[in-house]
């Protein structure tokens, strides 16, 4: 359960006649997500944890030029009302139960991600998540009358593979998987409420109680 809180703290994310390979996909997701201030979104399914499948609710808020990102959980209850902030330094986790924060090096956290080998402090980021995977486009489809493109990411060194759906509305991310040996589906997460500019600042993102105990690792 230790090793989720930093592989949670997030990816948030012209003509479509050109988007033919997974890196043209992912240029317009990442020129989309350039332009925007802000982004947040919320991430509903399931997980496995602990050996055992448990709903996941969590909200993923970030300012991608400041390389901010803040991750509230409603659900598994284990998880519920704490939250993870992350920049390009260090990831500060909330305990909610506790009421303790501790502090992380980035690349201490990063090493300690473990679902699928990847790291969900870059969650609000597609195209910076799949940086160290071969990523392909499998498939494509049509919903509400947009092209939606599913990309397979395979990592270049170890690990496991991941799956992401991205709608040409918006060119962002509508549905992300995470899956284990013999493509075994860890994680199926649905994308909802994704906003953009909606006025968010990095003191509000970083903001935490400040009657917590601090403890640096």
């Amino acid at each position: 359960m230790k090793h989720f809180f930093p592989l949670l703290t997030l990816a948030a994310l012209v003509s479509t006649a050109g988007a033919q390979t997974a890196q043209d996909i992912l240029k317009r997701v990442d020129s989309a997500q350039k332009s925007a201030k802000d982004v947040s979104f919320r991430l509903t399914g399931s997980a496995s944890l602990e050996s055992q499948a448990q709903k996941i609710d969590l909200t993923v808020r970030s300012i991608p030029a400041q390389g901010v990102a803040r991750i509230q959980f409603n659900a598994p209850d284990a998880l519920a009302d704490n939250i993870v902030v992350a920049d390009r330094n260090e990831v500060r986790q909330y305990l909610f139960l506790t009421n303790q924060i501790t502090v992380t090096p980035i690349k201490k956290a990063t090493a300690q991600a473990g679902l699928g080998g990847l790291d969900f402090t870059r969650l609000s980021n597609v195209s910076d998540l799949l940086d160290d995977y071969a990523v392909r486009l499998v498939g494509t489809a049509t919903s509400g009358g947009n092209k939606v493109y599913q990309l397979e990411a395979t990592p270049k060194n170890s690990g496991d593979k991941a799956r992401v759906w991205i709608t040409e509305a918006g060119w962002r991310p509508t549905r992300i998987q995470f899956l284990g040996s013999g493509n075994r589906v860890l994680a199926d997460l649905n994308v909802s409420n994704y906003r953009v500019n909606s006025g968010l600042t990095v003191a509000g993102l970083k903001t935490l109680p400040k009657n917590a105990q601090v403890i640096r690792q």
